[in-house]
């Protein structure tokens, strides 16, 4: 008698997930309009819903959404049942507080993140190496985080914290696909040196906002360095097609990444910096690496395929260029802040609109290939 095995991607739970997904994306995208002073129609009352998503603004893009998205392609990875729990929960906690039941969302996050580190204890027992000891500690900050967060809801002890996740994980996913790389002696010793001190800035905020800020910020832009000497993309930005294009990605990522550790630490010492520092680091980094890895990523995950073109550079393009206006330009004046951030949101939507016209055009084309061969 043959044992059924039971599949690891549950047919029932993973459209939910990604439903939860979207409404994190798009709640955390309109409390984000309405932090940047945008005026947004009736359909999105400041009483209601998208009140409470600009107070959970940052929560609902790194736990809501992020976290979720990355909870999805461990649970994919690791090919477990009970990894679906961590995605599932941060997904539902993100629901929760836009119905502003904080309380609850926050101990939802708090179980994402439990169950999340469980994860990837089991990915670093399979597989012990450098990268997934990073993983590791990447989760292991998002469940610091959630701790404060759920400890301190309206304190932003929290944030540095949740960044650390994000940063630590992409940190994670470069150093392995570039772990057969010769480098010069010590360079992964300077890495963990380097995210050892955003631990330690991020752990400093909670009793000296100036110290744990500086040190925080200091961290950031020596990654930056890091990253763009260390990096493979430096060589892969002269190959052609894919490669190039994700080469591109990073390294402008890494650009506005030191750009926010410049802005974190300037921040700290009392500049009017926070909306350069948050997002140059959330946008200009964070949703760079998306771009750059979701047409490898995103076909593993939900199992379809995505024709590349020059046209991928069209959302990357439109990110940067929104970023100017808000950063720079809206650094003194509102008027461009929130024109900037409508930019930033038509930057994404024309990322996803990209991504869905990649799928519709494989599937064009290999049907026409399909049919030829007939």
């Amino acid at each position: 008698m043959r044992t059924r095995v039971a599949p690891a991607r549950p047919r029932t739970l993973a459209p939910l997930v990604l439903i939860l997904v979207a409404l994190a994306l798009v709640s955390g995208i309109t409390g984000g309009l309405v932090r940047a002073g945008v005026p947004l129609p009736s359909l999105f009352p400041l009483s209601g819903w998208a009140g409470h998503a600009a107070v959970a603004h940052a929560g609902l893009m790194i736990c809501g959404f992020m976290g979720t998205v990355i909870g999805v392609e461990r649970a994919v990875a690791v090919k477990l049942r009970a990894a679906w729990l961590a995605p599932l929960a941060s997904g539902v906690g993100a629901l929760c507080l836009l119905v502003n039941k904080t309380d609850v969302g926050a101990v939802l996050w708090l179980a994402a993140a439990v169950f999340f580190t469980a994860v990837n204890v089991v990915v670093v027992h399979r597989q012990r190496a450098a990268h997934t000891l990073l993983l590791l500690g990447g989760a292991l900050a998002w469940l610091i985080g959630c701790v404060l967060f759920l400890r301190r809801p309206g304190d932003a002890a929290s944030l540095p914290w949740w960044f650390a996740f994000l940063v630590m994980t992409i940190a994670a996913e470069r150093l392995e696909m570039t772990r057969l790389m010769r480098r010069r002696p010590g360079a992964n010793a300077s890495l963990w040196l380097l995210l050892g001190l955003m631990a330690l800035g991020a752990a400093l905020t909670s009793f000296s906002v100036r110290i744990g800020g500086v040190l925080y910020g200091l961290s950031l832009l020596l990654l930056a360095l890091w990253l763009g000497v260390f990096d493979i993309a430096r060589r892969t930005v002269f190959a052609h097609g894919l490669a190039r294009y994700m080469a591109v990605c990073l390294l402008g990522g890494y650009a506005w990444l030191a750009v926010a550790g410049w802005a974190w630490t300037g921040t700290t010492l009392g500049l009017p910096l926070r909306d350069m520092a948050l997002h140059a680091l959330g946008l200009g980094f964070i949703v760079s690496m998306m771009l750059g890895h979701a047409p490898v990523i995103l076909p593993a995950i939900a199992r379809i395929k995505i024709e590349f073109g020059n046209f991928f550079y069209l959302p990357l393009v439109a990110l940067h260029l929104s970023l100017i206006v808000r950063l720079a330009w809206g650094l003194d004046d509102p008027h461009w802040r929130a024109t900037g951030a409508l930019l930033n949101t038509g930057a994404i939507a024309l990322f996803a609109a990209t991504m869905l016209g990649g799928a519709v055009l494989w599937r064009v084309r290999h049907a026409r290939a399909g049919n030829d061969g007939e």
